[in-house]
């Protein structure tokens, strides 16, 4: 059986000031089957190649959005591109079955501990909660959403805790 090819979003607005973002993609970076693309570098400008960006989604089973939690949501530029590449006629709407049977992956990092993230914690909300616009995408778009990946408090997490979530990010894109 052939491997499953996964397409990384990597989508922080700037990856080389990153701890995090920028480790976890390290972490992946030599996995064969995975091609990690780095919108803001490909993108400066914000001027997304659409047709090059669906291409990519085309070529790929497994897509993973692998982002900053901000603002209790994603970043600008991530926001920019699944409005630009995620048009009506390729991912919804009549003929806009491009993404059906692929799964999106999510691999966040939020700043606040597991415990703020609870109806009764800082944020009022869980992750799952906060999650919902992003299930609703993928379910518009015939993707099956997997189940999150998230560092929470990644502004305190330790070099070791770090390497140890690369480690599951690894496995987790590991056949």
């Amino acid at each position: 059986m052939p491997t499953r090819r996964t397409l990384v979003v990597v989508a922080h607005p700037d990856l080389a000031s990153s701890r995090v973002t920028a480790h976890l993609a390290d972490a992946i970076g030599d996995l064969e089957h995975v091609t990690v693309h780095n919108i803001a570098a490909t993108y400066p400008d914000g001027r997304i190649d659409v047709a090059r960006e669906q291409q990519l989604l085309r070529e790929h089973d497994v897509i993973v959005w692998q982002f900053p939690w901000h603002w209790y949501s994603v970043p600008a530029v991530l926001k920019s591109w699944i409005d630009q590449v995620l048009e009506f006629g390729f991912a919804y709407g009549p003929g806009g079955t491009a993404l059906h049977g692929k799964t999106l992956q999510l691999v966040t990092s939020a700043g606040g501990p597991a415990h703020s993230y609870r109806t009764d914690g800082h944020n009022r909300f869980t992750i799952a909660e906060l999650l919902r616009p992003i299930d609703a995408t993928a379910h518009l778009t015939g993707m099956r959403l997997a189940t999150p990946l998230v560092l929470f408090g990644a502004r305190t997490a330790s070099d070791e805790d770090l390497s140890l979530h690369a480690k599951q990010y690894r496995a987790l894109l590991t056949p």
